[in-house]
């Protein structure tokens, strides 16, 4: 979800990196997968220029929240290019990886009572099978589905209930009180003609302090000019803005599609005008008489769009006895909360299965 793209089937050339617009490295050293991702084309460094709104209206170029420092960069030709290339790298490691991947899948159950862990879709029907489960995301293992999905019970939850594993119980209460923050994301495209003004901004990435968020009720702004003239803007609401209207889905967001939500036209245009006031009258100083009416809008309200610390600790992560393994943006660590965390995650947790599979400590008798 931090790293995608938000693409067309009708319109090829949009391109909207609606979560993080890039991604930073802020420890020593590196991840290991940051060099043979920039090597395949995968990534990129970020070129563009950061500034912070303080206040009403002063701009600071150069000043930068968290997600400004260290090294930055973005996935070449959209942020969903970084996941792209992880498994093209998983694919070509050259040692025989069978890799199947499943798009548009919604696990809604899980079952690990054999030894196997088998997902299984809405009505009960397999999607899968496999000896270790690895969750990148909380959304199986958090209360937060049953709010945000209606289930009566939390998938992965249900299943541990059988497994009798203290580790797996532990990891589960400690990511069920991790809390997150909402954003209500405005996704603008401005055509051609409306767009040189936008491009010639002298920043690409507008970032707000607590007194311009509480003023303006936005904490980001990115220009993400496109390939055919057009450029997107993509403007984050503040954690206060989004938290009174955290029922407003936006109409092409993937949970309304999920749970088929009938369009709450009123209500969605509301939210939708609210931020469009608010961009419209931040960017005054600089794009004076900016009148977006005619532009493309869409609104995406990003649910758990930041974890807060602390966190899952890494202890947790490997729980041998179930076969079950966490990682992403929630792992306490270096980077948590932003692409760094879950990358640096993902390596720790990959050390740990192999460690695992070394000295056959599997849990489970008569199986290594």
């Amino acid at each position: 979800g931090r790293a995608s793209t938000r693409r067309s089937r009708h319109d090829p050339g949009l391109r909207l990196d609606h979560g993080a617009p890039l991604f930073n490295i802020t420890g020593e050293p590196d991840p290991q997968v940051l060099q043979p991702l920039l090597a395949g084309g995968w990534i990129e460094p970020w070129p563009g220029v950061i500034a912070q709104l303080q206040g009403e209206s002063t701009l600071r170029i150069g000043q930068a929240d968290a997600l400004g420092l260290g090294r930055l960069y973005r996935g070449a030709g959209g942020m969903d290019h970084l996941c792209l290339g992880l498994l093209a790298l998983a694919d070509a490691g050259g040692v025989g990886l069978d890799i199947d991947t499943h798009f548009g899948t919604l696990v809604r159950h899980l079952d690990g009572q054999d030894g196997r862990w088998h997902l299984l879709g809405r009505e009960g029907e397999p999607l899968g099978a496999a000896d270790w489960l690895v969750l990148s995301s909380t959304l199986l293992a958090h209360p937060r589905s049953r709010q945000i999905l209606g289930w009566p019970e939390v998938p992965l939850q249900q299943a541990a209930a059988a497994l009798a594993d203290l580790q797996l119980d532990h990891a589960l209460t400690v990511i069920a009180g991790i809390r997150t923050e909402a954003r209500s994301n405005l996704l603008v495209v401005l055509d051609p003609a409306a767009a040189p003004p936008w491009r010639d901004l002298p920043f690409s990435l507008l970032q707000f302090d607590a007194a311009a968020q509480q003023r303006w009720g936005l904490q980001r702004i990115t220009v993400q000019p496109l390939d055919d003239g057009r450029c997107a803007v993509v403007a984050h609401s503040t954690h206060a803005f989004a938290a009174d209207h955290l029922d407003v889905y936006g109409t092409h967001s993937a949970i309304a599609r999920m749970l088929q939500l009938p369009p709450d036209e009123g209500r969605e245009d509301t939210v939708v005008a609210a931020l469009t006031s608010a961009l419209e009258q931040v960017m005054a100083p600089w794009l004076p008489g900016l009148d977006l009416a005619g532009a493309e809008r869409q609104l995406m309200r990003w649910g758990a769009a930041f974890p807060l610390a602390p966190g899952l600790p890494s202890e947790l992560m490997v729980c041998p006895r179930s076969r079950v393994g966490f990682c992403g943006d929630f792992i306490a660590g270096v980077g948590f909360g932003r692409v760094e965390g879950a990358l640096r995650s993902g390596e720790r947790l990959a050390h740990a299965l192999m460690a695992v599979a070394r000295a056959g400590q599997t849990g489970i008798p008569g199986r290594t």
